[in-house]
């Protein structure tokens, strides 16, 4: 394996230093066949002695994590970021298709020391407190991921199938998910809203995208699924 290998659905690709790896429906990865999805969306390369990954597509975002979730970046068209840690994970979603994909590096210039301290998945960003309705909503919408082994692709439920799979009204999911996406977007989270007061028509998958990468949910909460069914917190 070379220093630099990607992992899409237990296949594995080593890009080349001298040359541009392109990902999207076309391809040195094509992802899929998918008419939501840029035929060039991102692109691997390596500049200045560094790997890079740069969103080359006009539409869709990406968002780009660390292994831990301990830093979380959204990366839009026309941008780049340097890949710098042993195991970062790549996000996006392309009509009501989530993919995900993981970059390994063999000599990273950057190492994230746990400590024993650190936890994942808490309730708590900064000064944002969710409730266990509240998070049990960002579960029932990233449940298909969090079932998932390893990378690949799920579909993020429609509202309607997560309000039904917690046993809730439409309207009270619709609120919820209103107050959810307030909070985070209060607080920073970017790509949780359109403009000034209008929330963005793809805020669920971005919402599933940072709760998954920033292990604010994690298969350990799948039991809130049962938990919060039907229960009327207000």
């Amino acid at each position: 394996m070379g220093d630099l290998a990607i992992d899409f659905c237990g296949e594995w690709y080593e890009p080349s230093d001298e040359d541009i790896f392109d990902i999207g429906r076309e391809g040195d990865l094509e992802v899929d066949d998918n008419p939501y999805l840029h035929r060039r969306f991102l692109q691997i390369a390596r500049y200045d002695g560094m790997w890079w990954l740069s969103n080359v597509g006009s539409m869709l975002s990406a968002t780009v994590a660390d292994g831990s979730g301990g830093m979380q970046a959204w990366l839009a068209p026309g941008a780049r970021i340097p890949l710098v840690f042993s195991h970062t994970n790549v996000i996006f979603t392309a009509g009501p298709t989530t993919y995900e994909f993981a970059v390994h590096l063999k000599t990273p210039s950057f190492r994230h020391e746990a400590r024993d301290e650190d936890q994942a998945g808490d309730t708590t960003i900064g000064p944002v407190v969710f409730t266990d309705s509240q998070k049990a909503l960002i579960v029932a919408l990233a449940e298909p991921m969090l079932r998932r082994d390893g990378t690949g692709f799920s579909a993020i439920p429609s509202s309607a199938e997560a309000a039904k799979r917690l046993g809730w009204a439409l309207t009270r999911f619709n609120r919820k998910l209103d107050n959810v996406c307030d909070k985070l977007d209060r607080v920073g989270v970017v790509g949780l809203r359109g403009g000034v007061g209008k929330l963005a028509t793809n805020r669920r998958a971005r919402l599933v995208e940072h709760a998954v990468t920033s292990h604010l949910v994690t298969p350990a909460d799948l039991h809130l699924l049962e938990k919060m069914s039907g229960v009327d917190e207000g």
